[in-house]
């Protein structure tokens, strides 16, 4: 399933709650669907595609940590967004703030003014633009918005020779690891933001349980193994890279804010290995912004957390250091 990341805001929140079914959290789809593909209207080249990302997002994370993966820094250039939500949901840009970035591409202070350079109908849809975003310097316009799609597309780009000849998603285990990204997905990825916006405690239960139903099946699946999929103690594929920005984030922010309480990932011996694991593969540890995680969440979320309290812990499991 493809999805875009898009939090209620205080505003939304009421009018939100009447569409969820049983008071259940339902997010929006992508947009923007376009591909990269060698001798198509998105061809394969060099410093022509710019992402936009916010550190805090853990959709955006993937396609960063992917670049990271592929070789592909030098290729794919990207800004960064404010941590902080803007009311009614959107991103700002701030290069006043550590971490963040101006729109060095474009010039916009906010990424709606990017969506409305892709669809000129944006601005007054009322639609709020997500995160991350794949831009085409060339037509000056909106490639693609759904992270799942970017971090193949990536792999394409690696393929074609402007990586580092790695691969994420050989061809032998495409079946394998779509079936493990999708399992994943509903219970886990999302399953945190179901949990932790949900308005009923019924909506709350179910998504809380099968959140936890799938961390035990996912500790069990990783004994004796280092990565997801493939034989032995498995490959490091998309699977891995699309599973852990939800895990590097749980301790930290999910268990308190989310009510994703049962167990923290740190006490998972398996799936915490699996935590240390990535972050200590060459660059990805440098992709994960403590501070833009951790306060975006607490600050932005004023229906969870109407003071915007940000918490001082945990002193362990967050992986801060």
């Amino acid at each position: 399933m493809l999805e875009a990341f898009v939090e209620p805001t205080d505003e939304q929140a009421g009018a939100w709650t009447k569409a969820f079914e049983s008071g259940k959290f339902v997010r929006k789809s992508s947009e923007f669907r376009d591909q990269i593909a060698p001798d198509d209207a998105f061809d394969i080249e060099s410093q022509r595609y710019h992402l936009y990302v916010s550190h805090a997002c853990p959709w955006a994370h993937r396609t960063l940590i992917t670049s990271v993966l592929l070789g592909l820094e030098n290729h794919i250039t990207y800004d960064v967004v404010d941590w902080r939500m803007n009311p009614n949901g959107s991103w700002s840009f701030n290069a006043a703030e550590e971490g963040a970035t101006a729109d060095t591409v474009n010039g916009e202070t906010s990424l709606e003014g990017i969506y409305s350079r892709a669809f000129d109908e944006w601005g007054g849809s009322g639609r709020i633009g997500t995160v991350p975003v794949l831009w085409d310097r060339k037509h000056s316009t909106i490639v693609n918005n759904e992270s799942r799609e970017i971090v193949r597309m990536f792999d394409t780009l690696a393929q074609s020779g402007l990586g580092n000849g790695r691969t994420l998603c050989p061809d032998e285990l495409k079946p394998e690891i779509d079936q493990m990204i999708d399992a994943n997905y509903e219970t886990v990825n999302n399953g945190v933001y179901k949990s932790g916006f949900a308005r009923t405690q019924s909506a709350y239960d179910e998504a809380v349980t099968a959140l936890f139903n799938r961390l035990d099946e996912l500790e069990s699946h990783l004994e004796g193994r280092e990565w997801l999929v493939g034989d032995g103690k498995g490959q490091l594929t998309e699977a891995d890279v699309c599973l852990f920005p939800t895990l590097v984030r749980f301790d930290l922010v999910y268990v308190v804010h989310f009510k994703c309480n049962l167990r923290r990932i740190i006490d998972y011996p398996n799936l915490q290995a699996f935590v240390e694991r990535m972050l200590n593969l060459p660059g990805v540890r440098e992709t994960c912004h403590w501070h833009h995680i951790k306060a975006h969440y607490f600050w932005s979320h004023k229906s969870l957390n109407p003071f915007r309290i940000i918490p001082l812990g945990p002193l362990e499991g967050a992986h801060t250091k």
